[in-house]
């Protein structure tokens, strides 16, 4: 969906206040002409902000900009806009998870068992913890003293909308969720494989790329 320019957001501004109204009478009041304004008028009546009827003029139907950006949201899924996974074996060493947390540039590593299966997560947090209580030895303890558990982490699905997935990171007051979808083994245990993760930063970046008008997800076919 285009934003809408600077132009047509004043000409819903003006409509919404003084609607009905012709378009000779928008056009005086932006000192423009009424063939100025054709095209504007038209995006606007299209895109359902406001809508015309002959002898009467413009009037506003009340679907707001925010209105349509937040259609815009909830049809992206988190597939959309999911960024590459860190994952880190549960045999591995608290140091591990530093180092790789570091050459990433992330701020949580996902933990998965010898399946590839997800264990828990590690934050930042969880290792300075760890260290202060051992000293700062952290080579030889396990990664896993210092994660927070599978049965109590948040996830997301690829299917998962973008609004839903970023309710709960602000529900949960956490920084990301991992993407996962469940694979059954042979005496149907369900287990989740980690395929992605949704952080603040998707967030951030997908609702800049909508205010500049960029396609976002499966909008680009």
């Amino acid at each position: 969906m285009m934003g809408l320019t600077p132009r047509q957001k004043q000409i819903a501004k003006i409509v919404r206040g003084n609607g009905p109204i012709t378009g000779q009478k928008i056009a005086e009041q932006l000192n423009v002409t009424r063939a100025a304004l054709r095209s504007d008028l038209a995006i606007l009546v299209m895109s359902g902000i406001i809508d015309a009827r002959p002898k009467v003029g413009y009037f506003f139907i009340g679907r707001s900009t925010l209105g349509l950006l937040a259609e815009e949201v909830s049809d992206i899924l988190v597939s959309d806009i999911q960024s590459t996974p860190v994952v880190i074996s549960n045999t591995e060493s608290a140091y591990n998870a530093i180092i790789r947390m570091f050459v990433e540039d992330v701020g949580s590593v996902y933990v998965v068992d010898d399946n590839n299966y997800l264990a828990g997560v590690v934050s930042r947090k969880d290792l300075l913890k760890l260290a202060a209580n051992n000293n700062g030895d952290m080579k030889a303890i396990p990664v896993v003293m210092a994660m927070t558990p599978l049965s109590k982490m948040i996830v997301a699905f690829p299917e998962t909308t973008v609004s839903q997935a970023a309710r709960k990171v602000i529900d949960n007051q956490i920084d990301s969720l991992p993407v996962v979808k469940c694979v059954y083994t042979q005496d149907k245990t369900m287990n989740y494989e980690v395929v992605g993760r949704i952080t603040k930063t998707n967030f951030t970046r997908l609702f800049v790329d909508i205010a500049e008008g960029k396609e976002v997800g499966h909008h680009k076919q």
